[in-house]
């Protein structure tokens, strides 16, 4: 291991008030960015999404932010439940398609105003999600990876997982670099990191690159990977070529 190198041993997993502050504080870098578009960058087609333009993609975004009210929330997995019986494919891909689905008739302008409205009050709704129902619910899930998720992992680290990798999807479409920095953006790479290692379970070295990166290293003698720190993430997404230890999959 390198000196420099971080034990990923040592790399705390988010707990659930760390990851309302770095959710609420994406959404807020979020609805910045969004602020910045022109029309023409909402209807650009996004190549990591190909399904979708930055409009739709961020309609989906807004469901899943509208969809922590209880009432809104069940009424999305029991359409998105009749969706996959007549559509097939996976669950969390239908139901994003009837977030989107909902939110069709929305302008960007209104889709701005409404997110920007319901992001204190899902922050403060998940916030006060109480810890038994976060550890003692879970659900089968059946895409990118089949297994058993915690109510808890879907909503601390998921939802924060998903909005900020759709931000990086948007500026890759329209062109632009993203806002990040160490803090903040770092601190959710680092937390894919340590999933990461734990999913694979084989030793490792891994230089990240960027404003969002840094040294990580997992036992001695390991596959030695070096990359940028956003790329590193959307290949263990599945939205870029992969091989060796980076085929293993983190969900986002």
């Amino acid at each position: 291991m390198s000196a420099a190198a971080l034990d990923v041993t040592s790399v705390e997993p988010l707990d659930h008030d760390e990851a309302m502050a770095l959710h609420e504080a994406e959404l807020a870098v979020t609805l910045r960015f969004l602020r910045t578009l022109s029309d023409d960058d909402w209807g650009t087609t996004v190549p990591d999404c190909p399904a979708w333009d930055v409009r739709q993609m961020y309609l989906h975004v807004l469901g899943a932010c509208e969809g922590a009210a209880m009432g809104q929330m069940v009424h999305q997995m029991t359409a998105a439940m009749r969706r996959r019986r007549t559509e097939g494919g996976p669950l969390e891909a239908n139901l994003s398609a009837v977030q989107v689905a909902d939110r069709a008739h929305l302008s960007p302008a209104q889709l701005l105003e409404r997110l920007a409205a319901v992001a204190p009050r899902v922050i403060r709704q998940r916030r006060r999600m109480p810890s038994a129902v976060r550890r003692g619910v879970r659900m089968q899930v059946d895409g990118p990876v089949v297994e058993r998720w915690r109510l808890g992992y879907l909503v601390d680290i998921i939802y924060l997982r998903d909005l900020w990798m759709h931000r990086i999807d948007a500026c890759r479409a329209i062109g632009r670099a993203p806002e990040l920095g160490a803090a903040h953006d770092g601190r959710i790479v680092a937390d894919v990191v340590v999933e990461w290692a734990r999913r694979h379970g084989q030793p490792f070295a891994l230089e990240l690159t960027g404003d969002a990166g840094g040294s990580f290293a997992g036992g001695c003698a390991g596959e030695e990977i070096t990359m940028d720190a956003v790329e590193f993430c959307r290949v263990l997404s599945g939205r870029g070529p992969a091989d060796g230890l980076l085929t293993t999959i983190v969900p986002f």
